[in-house]
């Protein structure tokens, strides 16, 4: 049987599954019909993973971030961005601003 997805086989598969779910949801009920497919998947996670620490370990290093990791403050980060972004644009606005006037001054002079 080929099970890839775009299959037709494969549309039947999950459609026979969902009514499957869809029949214990009516029957059973939905919380314990959610019971059921926890535990059908932890059975599955115990019975398809071979080296269950291994897996356990670096799905919590992924979930958990070291302690050398900086945790950072959004908020405070923000301010002294928007104040560098400030200062950068007086830097560029003040000698803008001097152009402006000796041009001025020179039009004037000029008439």
């Amino acid at each position: 049987m080929n099970l890839k997805k775009g299959t037709p086989q494969y549309g039947l598969v999950v459609g026979a599954i969902l009514v499957a779910i869809g029949a214990l949801m009516m029957l059973i009920g939905f919380w314990k019909t959610l019971l059921l497919c926890v535990l059908f998947a932890l059975g599955y996670f115990l019975g398809t993973v071979e080296n269950k620490r291994e897996f356990l370990k670096t799905t919590a290093n992924k979930l958990i971030p070291d302690k050398e990791v900086k945790v950072i403050d959004l908020k405070t980060e923000l301010k002294r961005e928007q104040s560098a972004v400030e200062q950068a644009v007086e830097e560029v606005i003040k000698p803008a601003k001097k152009t402006v006037k000796k041009t001025a001054e020179k039009t004037t002079d000029k008439e």
